[in-house]
């Protein structure tokens, strides 16, 4: 199956959508393995007004995924090298979206900020994903909040 799909920074009017998508994929690939807590943890820091005004004043950066105006994936990147969120929609698992939007956030961080560094605190389910790119585990897994995660770094 191909797939066509444009990659480009979020628009402001796509923060509610973007975040939708991440909290749908979180809770059928992610929740299953967190507690409670760590749940409504995900769930308050995606819906935080907080977070919404960094990224209305370029704070905190969104890049999106589209088959054609719709957001099949996104990926934000908080305090310039720490990537935040990275999500893809189910149907499109497995396609490379995934990793279309790891290319663009990397080529973006060295093109734009001089930066060839990047870092992730991995979900369980993201662990193999980012291996596959050709990340490598700073720590084991650690568990802060009810938030499970693997710290990770990728360097290009």
């Amino acid at each position: 199956m191909e797939t066509s799909y444009q990659i480009r920074s979020a628009y402001r009017d796509e923060w509610e959508d973007a975040m939708a998508l991440a909290w749908k994929t979180f809770l059928r690939f992610e929740a299953d393995v967190y507690s409670e807590e760590g749940v409504q943890n995900f769930e308050n820091f995606i819906t935080d007004t907080t977070l919404h005004r960094m990224f209305v004043m370029g704070a905190y950066q969104m890049f999106v995924a589209l088959d054609h105006s719709r957001i099949i994936g996104m990926i934000t990147l908080r305090d310039t090298s720490h990537i935040s969120l990275l999500f893809v929609d189910e149907q499109y698992h497995r396609q490379g979206v995934g990793r279309a939007l790891m290319n663009y956030l990397t080529g973006y961080m060295a093109d734009e900020m001089g930066i060839r560094r990047v870092t992730v605190n991995a979900s369980p389910y993201g662990v193999g994903f980012y291996h596959k790119l050709g990340f490598r585990d700073l720590r084991s897994e650690e568990q802060r909040d009810g938030i499970i995660y693997t710290p990770m770094e990728y360097k290009f």
